[in-house]
């Protein structure tokens, strides 16, 4: 897989920078998201240039739609179900949900090693944000109003809805397209459906420097160059592997918050983060392939001969 899973664990560090740099500014969740998503789009697709207009697709256009969708179930599902469950949720149903995607729409079984692999991840996950080093989450009160069901759902949709993009720009990809161009036109759509949500929800917060500086961040940095890695990871990687290593995000943020933020790391949260640390080192390792015992043999046979 070459330097494919490196690529893909970039970019995820780059996403799990975006909580703290979030902290900066005053503005409300929404609208950081969707200025975030404005500006990356927006890189993204300067940088791939008209090559944009040669991939555009149906398909791809769709999961543009997705790209967008995804943020808008992401935080309403938080809403619902707090912090800690919206986000081990919808984060941590993603990779299995590609991972079933990309078996039943193209066939690529995953090991029977990454499953194994993502579900410790996923639990690792789990155990690391119920740690609460990614702050209060609310479930007590969400259970107490009967919100916490819908928010979970809400989180699956988002799961389901980010599994759908990341395995049709794999596919894409795959088929030859430049990862620039599938992601210009992913982030690119995405934008311009963000835009008016964005003047909605107010832009006075990026007259502030520090909010400017901020959006900038998570626009250029923890959103097109993470999407541009992700992307250049796609070439090699599969979808499924690689959204198995995208959960190396919360781990960076829980990392952050204990060095930049003060927060205090609790025994859980400890524990979580090593066995999702162990999870991602054994999906990037690539497997050995078996090669049955007829076509060990014809090698063999190959290699004398060419000795002779």
């Amino acid at each position: 897989m070459k330097n494919g899973p490196l690529a893909v664990v970039a970019a995820a560090v780059l996403w799990g920078t975006a909580g703290t740099a979030g902290l900066l500014v005053s503005a409300d969740s929404i609208a950081l998201a969707a200025a975030r998503l404005v500006i990356g789009g927006a890189a993204l697709v300067l940088f791939a240039g008209r090559g944009v207009l040669r991939v555009v697709r149906p398909g791809l256009l769709l999961a543009a739609v997705a790209v967008a969708a995804y943020q808008l179930c992401f935080f309403a599902a938080v809403d619902r179900a707090g912090v800690a469950i919206g986000t081990v949720v919808a984060i941590g149903s993603g990779p299995v949900f590609t991972g079933l995607l990309s078996w039943a729409l193209h066939g690529r079984r995953p090991s029977g090693r990454w499953a194994l692999a993502t579900m410790a991840a996923v639990c690792g996950c789990a155990a690391l944000l119920a740690g609460g080093v990614l702050g209060d989450s609310g479930g007590g009160a969400a259970q107490a109003s009967g919100r916490l069901v819908p928010g979970v759902l809400l989180a699956l949709l988002g799961g389901l809805i980010y599994a759908f993009y990341a395995v049709t720009a794999a596919r894409a990809i795959s088929a030859g397209a430049p990862s620039g161009a599938v992601m210009g036109v992913l982030f690119g759509g995405a934008a311009v459906i963000m835009l008016p949500i964005l003047a909605w929800r107010g832009v006075t917060w990026l007259a502030e420097p520090r909010g400017l500086l901020a959006a900038v961040y998570l626009g250029l940095a923890a959103t097109a160059l993470a999407y541009f890695l992700y992307g250049r990871g796609l070439r090699t990687t599969p979808v499924a592997t690689a959204a198995t290593l995208a959960l190396a995000e919360p781990a960076v943020a829980a990392l952050l918050g204990l060095v930049v933020l003060g927060e205090h790391l609790p025994p859980l949260s400890v524990a979580g983060l090593a066995l999702l640390a162990v999870s991602l080192v054994a999906v990037a390792v690539p497997e050995r392939r078996t090669v049955p015992e007829p076509q060990r043999e014809a090698a063999a046979a190959a290699r004398g001969g060419a000795g002779r």
